[in-house]
């Protein structure tokens, strides 16, 4: 008869480093610290009174609107787009509108890569007249512009803003 005997493995402990349960120790303090100085932050600073200024019940304040100070002003919007002879869009027409009531122009613009322009005028019942101009010179076999064939683009467009509102119109240039 053989005897057999087992043998047991002694078990160890293995301490090991769990920096996470340090870090979380952290943030629990300083949250409570911050937690018990913010109410005396609070009775140090003196309240001030607030003064509204008394406001048309239509209008909505500027805070609620974008966070500013100064309340924005109403305006209509003039967006248009620029088009040649050929019904394409044209970039960098010179873009003026004026009232119809002044001779001058009060607004000067260009039109971008896609022949549109943009531009906010007072609303309420109002003409203005859009005028562009441009110099249009024409391609040559080679791809280069013939300076010498090149002709001046005007046109002009009569508009009527009502309210704050947008308006979409065209200008197309012809010679």
């Amino acid at each position: 008869m053989t005897k057999t005997t087992m043998m047991t493995r002694k078990k160890k402990t293995v301490i090991t480093n769990r920096p996470w349960k340090r870090s979380m120790a952290a943030c629990v303090a300083v949250m409570a610290l911050s937690a018990l100085a913010q109410p005396q932050a609070a009775e140090q600073q003196a309240p001030q009174p607030q003064v509204e200024k008394p406001q048309a019940a239509d209008q909505p304040k500027a805070a609620e609107k974008k966070g500013k100070n100064k309340a924005e002003k109403p305006y209509a919007l003039i967006f248009g787009t620029a088009y040649g002879p050929d019904d394409r869009p044209l970039y960098g027409v010179k873009i003026t509108i004026r009232s119809q009531t002044k001779k001058h122009p009060s607004w000067e613009l260009m039109s971008d890569h896609r022949g549109e322009f943009a531009q906010r005028v007072p609303p309420g019942p109002s003409d203005y007249l859009v005028h562009g101009e441009a110099q249009f010179a024409p391609a040559g076999p080679d791809g280069k512009p013939q300076i010498s064939k090149a002709k001046r683009l005007k046109g002009e467009t009569k508009i009527h803003v009502e309210n704050e509102e947008r308006l979409d119109i065209s200008v197309h240039l012809t010679e």
